[in-house]
């Protein structure tokens, strides 16, 4: 019997290598294109893998309970998207900064993965509000461009900063929950909250398929590279990777159904069962009213703002 996807992978991505029986040809020099994919894949699960240590550890975080400890963060993000302030997102950042230190993460590890990409790619975003054409107000600076005359304001300043600084505590405050807390015990979490179910049970098998698929394709690679060394060209590299992201998704097709069938067979329901006990502590308590009043006063301080 046919395979209609399989027929479609080997007729869209790759035909002169499944039909023709072609090897794309191979010499000693160093590849580019798969051997950085591999190596990106490697460095994906060393991240992984830290993160489920840092989850680990006794610091301030990683002890609370994860249901407080999602609500007080839940309500921190409600403050961020309500403020009108910038001093109070400055505050919210330093809050969170000193909540990494206190459990037991390094400073220069969490700066890398709050700073860099999302924020810095949103100051990127809101550079034209700053701009009189998007915002007019007060003038801060003129100048002319391409001959037409550009004016930054102090409105336009004021939008861009808070727009940054919003999305700075927020990804902040997301990224302290993922790496305070065991993936297991964040979806068994969630489910508590009454997220829906699929939503979980998609979540689950994702983190726990994603793993197997990287690992075949390490091994791939690891046996094309000890077979007939390294790739000549990028263009050669973009090829094989292609051929193998076909393999890899002919075998997701045909193991994520036995995949499921072998859970249900065992049990599976779709809710995900954790052997932790979630006990709340007295210091749990005093972080979720901490959150509860920063909420109440940012909405009491919005009314100074307009």
């Amino acid at each position: 019997m046919k395979d209609p996807i399989r027929d479609f992978i080997q007729q869209a991505i790759a035909p002169e290598i499944f039909h023709s029986g072609h090897t794309p040809k191979l010499s000693g020099r160093t590849g580019g294109v798969l051997e950085k994919t591999v190596l990106r894949v490697v460095d994906f699960l060393k991240a992984t893998v830290e993160n489920d240590a840092l989850a680990s550890r006794t610091g301030f975080l990683q002890r609370t309970d994860p249901r407080i400890k999602c609500l007080s963060v839940a309500l921190l993000l409600g403050c961020a998207l309500l403020t009108k302030s910038i001093v109070e997102l400055a505050l919210l950042y330093a809050a969170c900064v000193t909540l990494a230190v206190f459990s037991s993460i390094s400073l220069l590890f969490f700066l890398e993965r709050t700073l860099l990409f999302i924020p810095f790619f949103s100051l990127f975003i809101v550079i034209p509000a700053i701009f009189n054409v998007i915002t007019p107000g007060e003038s801060v600076l003129s100048f002319k461009a391409f001959g037409a005359g550009l004016t930054i304001t102090r409105q336009g300043i004021d939008s861009a900063l808070i727009f940054f600084m919003r999305v700075l505590a927020s990804v902040s405050l997301t990224i302290l929950v993922m790496l305070t807390t065991r993936h297991h015990v964040l979806l068994r979490t969630l489910r508590i909250f009454k997220v829906p179910r699929l939503f979980i049970m998609t979540m689950s098998m994702c983190y726990r398929y994603i793993f197997l698929l990287l690992d075949v394709l390490h091994n791939t690679f690891i046996a094309i590279k000890s077979r007939v060394g390294y790739v000549t060209s990028a263009k050669t590299g973009r090829r094989l990777v292609a051929v193998n992201m076909a393999g890899m998704w002919l075998r997701s097709y045909q193991l994520y159904g036995q995949v499921y069938d072998a859970m249900v067979s065992r049990g599976y329901t779709g809710e995900p069962i954790v052997l932790d006990n979630f006990k709340p502590h007295a210091g749990d308590y005093l972080l979720l009213a901490a959150s509860f009043f920063t909420l109440i006063g940012t909405l009491w301080l919005n009314r100074f703002f307009r």
